[in-house]
C-alpha cells in the first residue's frame, strides 16, 4: 500500500525513485546522498549506506519495521551536480518547471539564445503519520540548503482547511519565492471545493520531465506500463485498471488507502515530469517532485509542472496551502540564481519538495493529540524521494 498513514510496528518498505513517481529511471548512487534521515520520537537517525539495497537497476529501497506511534519526517539531500543545456532546452525547462522569474529575466536581458551550465541540488522531505498519536517531530528542521517546514502539524489539518508552511534558504526565511502546491486525490476522496486544484486522471499517459541521473527521458508511457513491485516480488500495482490499489501517481504524490478492505483508486496527476535536457546521459535533472499524469491528453498539448496552486512566499517566507480534498499533497520550488565570475557555471539551483497526506475529519476521538515518546529501531531508515518537483519521492509501502 502506498501510504502516509501507517500502523505502529508494521513491516514497510521505503523506495527511492529517481525519475517519475510511477517509474524510476535510474538509481541514486549512494555517493550522491549527502543525507538520508528519519526523524521520530524526538530523535534523528541516519540511513546507513549498507542499509540500502537495489530492487533492480532503477529502484533503491530499505525494508524496516515501523516504530511506535507518532508523526515522522523522512528526508533526502543530494550533492550538487552540473548539467549543460542548449538555450532552447534551458528555456523550455524553466517554463515547464515553473522557474518563471529566471525565464522573465532572460527575456528582459535578451539572453534567451544563451546556453546554460547549471549546478543543481535536490532536497526532499515527507511527513507521515504512524497510528493515532501526534508528536512534534513534524516541525523538525533538517538543515538542508533549502527546505520546507510546516508551521502546524499537517495531520492536525483536514480536507477543506489549509496549512501554513515556511520556506527556508540556508536556514533563513526565503521571501518572494514561487511555490507550487497540488494534490492527488482518488475515487473516494472528499472534495470541499476548489476542484481545479486536484488532478485525478484515470488511464493517464505520463509526460515526465526527468532531470536526473540518467538519460534523456521524455517518456509518454501509458500508465499501465508502470508498476510498483514492493517486496518479495509480489504487490504489483497496475496503473490502468481500477484495482484495489490503483495508482496513477503524479508529482511526488503518494497515495494512501485508509480502509484495508475498501477499494481506493488513487489517480495521481500533476506529478513528476521528468524532462532530461542534458547532452550526456550521466547528466540529467531528475525532476522527481512531480509527476504530471494527463489522462486522454492531446498529443500537442503543452505540459508544465505548474498546475495547482501557484503561491509566492511573503516576507517571512510563508505560504498558506489550501487543502480542498482528501489526498496526498506536495509542495515544490526551484530557487535559481545566475553565477557571476565563473568559467564553468552560468546558473545554480536548489530544489525543495515536501509531501504529506490529508483526509477528512472522522469525528471526535479519531485523531488524538497525545504526545508520547516513540522508540525507533536503530535500523529503521529509508526513504524514497517522494515526490514532485523534479525530484525524489518517498513511497511508503505496507506489506
Amino acid at each position: 500500500m502506498d501510504a502516509y498513514f501507517l500502523e505502529a510496528n508494521q513491516e514497510a518498505v521505503l523506495n527511492l525513485y529517481n525519475g517519475t513517481f510511477e517509474k524510476s529511471e535510474n538509481l541514486i548512487t549512494r555517493d550522491r546522498m549527502l543525507d538520508a534521515s528519519l526523524v521520530g520520537g524526538g530523535k534523528r537517525q541516519a540511513i546507513a549506506e549498507e542499509q540500502w539495497s537495489d530492487q533492480d537497476s532503477t529502484i533503491s529501497q530499505v525494508r524496516f519495521q515501523v516504530g511506535e506511534e507518532g508523526t515522522y519526517v523522512a528526508g533526502v539531500s543530494t550533492k550538487a551536480r552540473n548539467i549543460e543545456l542548449a538555450a532552447q532546452d534551458f528555456n523550455d525547462y524553466l517554463k515547464h518547471d515553473g522557474v518563471l522569474d529566471m525565464l522573465a529575466k532572460r527575456q528582459q536581458e535578451g539572453t534567451l539564445e544563451s546556453d546554460a551550465v547549471e549546478s543543481y541540488e535536490k532536497h526532499v522531505k515527507a511527513i507521515y503519520q504512524v497510528g493515532e498519536v501526534k508528536t512534534d517531530d513534524w516541525n523538525t528542521v533538517l538543515g538542508y540548503p533549502i527546505e520546507f517546514v510546516p508551521l502546524e502539524n499537517p495531520y492536525d489539518q483536514y480536507s477543506g482547511g489549509s496549512l501554513k508552511v515556511q520556506l527556508l534558504l540556508d536556514g533563513k526565511p526565503l521571501p518572494n519565492q514561487l511555490v507550487y502546491a497540488d494534490y492527488v486525490g482518488g475515487e473516494h476522496d472528499h472534495d470541499h471545493g476548489d476542484a481545479d486544484h486536484g488532478h485525478s486522471h484515470d488511464k493517464a499517459e505520463e509526460h515526465a520531465h526527468d532531470h536526473g541521473d540518467g538519460g534523456h527521458s521524455h517518456s509518454h508511457d501509458k500508465a499501465e506500463e508502470h508498476s510498483h513491485d514492493h517486496g518479495d516480488g509480489g504487490h504489483s500495482h497496475s496503473h490502468d485498471k481500477a484495482e484495489e490499489h490503483s495508482h496513477d501517481q503524479g508529482d511526488g504524490d503518494h497515495s494512501h488507502s485508509h480502509d484495508k478492505t475498501e477499494e481506493h483508486s488513487h489517480d495521481h496527476g500533476d506529478g513528476d515530469h521528468s524532462h532530461s535536457h542534458d547532452k550526456a546521459e550521466e547528466h540529467s535533472h531528475d525532476h522527481k517532485e512531480e509527476l504530471h499524469s494527463h489522462a486522454e491528453k492531446e498529443a500537442e498539448e503543452t505540459h508544465t509542472h505548474t498546475s495547482g496552486q501557484e503561491l509566492l512566499t511573503n516576507a517571512q517566507g510563508e505560504v498558506e496551502i489550501k487543502l480542498p480534498a482528501d489526498g496526498v499533497y506536495y509542495l515544490r520550488t526551484i530557487y535559481m540564481r545566475e553565477v557571476e565570475g565563473s568559467n564553468e557555471l552560468t546558473h545554480r539551483s536548489k530544489w525543495a519538495t515536501l509531501s504529506f497526506e490529508v483526509t477528512h475529519q472522522h469525528g471526535e476521538g479519531t485523531h488524538t493529540h497525545e504526545h508520547e515518546e516513540g522508540g525507533i529501531p536503530t535500523w529503521v531508515f529509508a526513504l524514497g524521494s517522494l515526490l514532485v518537483v523534479g525530484i525524489l519521492f518517498l513511497v511508503f509501502r505496507k506489506k
